[in-house]
């Protein structure tokens, strides 16, 4: 297949570039200017010279609290945007595929969210996010949207890059530990669309392999959980690693809302298209290896984040 895949240097996008090659897939990966989902001229000019067999979003404005003022830009980019670029595919008679957030949710609900939960943004970015997935769904009904969170890899700002540049410069570090979700590295959820994308290529509207997915790392934890195994995984690379304090959320203010409770049921996924959530342990020992060495003793990392 041809695959144009919105963004170019995002995480997820450096990711399908090396993934889907390795199933036959030729992937062009463009962004702005030459991709805009701010300009609807062109969206439909890329469309039209790339000729794609399918078109796969990994794309969008990201800045969570930066969005509270920037409500116009986040709109933009992640409803009218995402609306335009699954209307494009519409036009081509092409899949969709479409990364979302579990930010769609307000984290009060006390267990993991399905599917057809009922959504409650807490702030901007969610809101955003949610009237992307409308606007996917409206413009093409052969889009596939996949809720993610906490996504990290070797790449670009996340939360493994920023605990190990702390590590690097204090000698305590403080990480909120009552907010619960899960997280996934842009490797798996490549692998996950590359997986998905030959049924999406054949079913047609109202296949069941269309509409919501939820996929995230399991198991689940909190971010102070998630740091406390990364720092793991650097003492057992010899890296020095700094004290690691719980904290609570209102220790920590920011200008947007984040769910106390972000927890998704991947088991819609599992049944639909055969995706299991995959164990971020073992791809979080695998980003660290990218990104300090092999731990001492496991040639390969296996182990580190054990």
């Amino acid at each position: 297949m041809r695959v144009l895949v919105a963004g170019r240097t995002g995480q997820l996008a450096v990711e399908l570039l090396a993934r889907l090659p390795r199933d036959g897939h030729e992937v062009v990966a463009l962004e702005a200017p030459e991709l805009d989902l701010t300009d609807p001229a062109s969206i439909a000019r890329a469309a039209e010279e790339v000729a794609p067999d399918a078109i796969v979003n990994a794309a969008a404005y990201t800045a969570v609290d930066k969005a509270e003022g920037q409500r116009d830009l986040a709109f933009a980019v992640n409803a009218t945007g995402a609306g335009l670029l699954a209307g494009a595919a519409a036009a081509r008679d092409i899949p969709f595929v479409h990364v979302s957030t579990d930010y769609v949710f307000s984290g009060d609900d006390g267990a993991p969210y399905r599917e057809d939960a009922p959504t409650a943004p807490l702030g901007v970015y969610g809101e955003s996010k949610l009237a992307g997935e409308v606007a996917a769904m409206a413009a093409n009904p052969r889009s596939a949207i996949l809720r993610t969170a906490w996504v990290c890899s070797p790449h670009g700002a996340n939360f493994v890059r920023t605990m190990l540049r702390l590590a690097g410069e204090r000698d305590t570090v403080s990480v909120v530990a009552d907010q619960r979700g899960a997280p996934t590295f842009a490797a798996d959820l490549a692998d996950a669309i590359a997986r998905i994308l030959p049924r999406l290529a054949t079913a047609r509207a109202g296949d069941g392999a269309f509409g919501v997915f939820h996929l995230t790392g399991q198991p689940h934890t909190t971010w102070h959980g998630f740091a406390e195994a990364i720092f793991a995984g650097a003492a057992a690379r010899g890296r020095a690693v700094p004290r690691l304090l719980p904290i609570a959320t209102s220790d920590y203010p920011t200008p947007a809302r984040r769910p106390a409770d972000g927890r998704l049921d991947c088991s819609r996924i599992a049944r639909v298209h055969g995706v299991a959530a995959p164990d971020w342990r073992a791809s979080l020992s695998g980003c660290l290896d990218t990104l300090i060495g092999p731990a001492a003793g496991h040639p390969t990392g296996e182990g580190a984040a054990r």
